[in-house]
């Protein structure tokens, strides 16, 4: 969900860090420049949430831990440093733990609001394919019923999931559509 750089001067990684720690709003980091998110509506937010709430009890059994929207992705490519916040992000290294973000995610969720849909496939998805632990990219449609999977094990090629449920390798769960959109496509009380 990244907008307009925040900054102008280039940023030390740390300065990033720390600068987040005391801001009101939420930056991704790209070598040396950090750009302000832009807010999620609801209808997001409700996907988001289900989501977690699913994959919770899979994740907590495998002794995994599962993020959403405010903890950070670290990236190092091409010496450049990056910092991604993703929806929903699952590290299961124990070794991964850093205070502020992970760097050894195996799966990324993003909800693909229009304003960003861009940038969740093509930016942060080619990015994503240099995190060596990474074993499955999900994308999430937030205005219909549609998931989209990108596995390393089968060359990032997409599966388009519609109806049922989507396999999720990392986790060893199925994540059920109807459990994603329950909250989105029940009727307005």
């Amino acid at each position: 969900m990244s907008s307009m750089p925040a900054y102008h001067n280039r940023l030390s990684v740390d300065a990033y860090l720390e600068g987040e720690r005391h801001s009101d709003i939420r930056h991704e980091y790209i070598d040396g420049q950090a750009y302000a998110m832009v807010g999620a509506s609801d209808r997001h937010e409700l996907v988001v949430n289900a989501v977690a709430y699913a994959l919770t009890p899979a994740a907590r059994s495998r002794h995994c831990q599962l993020f959403s929207s405010d903890m950070k992705v670290r990236l190092k490519i091409a010496g450049q440093d990056m910092f991604y916040y993703p929806d929903l992000l699952l590290s299961c290294d124990p070794s991964d733990r850093e205070t502020y973000f992970r760097s050894r995610p195996c799966l990324i969720i993003e909800v693909l609001p229009e304003s960003t849909e861009r940038i969740d496939r093509r930016e942060k998805f080619v990015a994503y394919q240099h995190l060596p632990s990474l074993r499955e990219y999900l994308l999430v449609a937030q205005d219909s019923r549609r998931v989209e999977i990108f596995r390393r094990d089968n060359g990032w090629v997409r599966e388009v999931i519609e109806a049922g449920a989507v396999q999720l390798d990392c986790l060893g769960a199925a994540l059920h559509l109807d459990d994603i959109y329950r909250d989105v496509d029940a009727p307005n009380g």
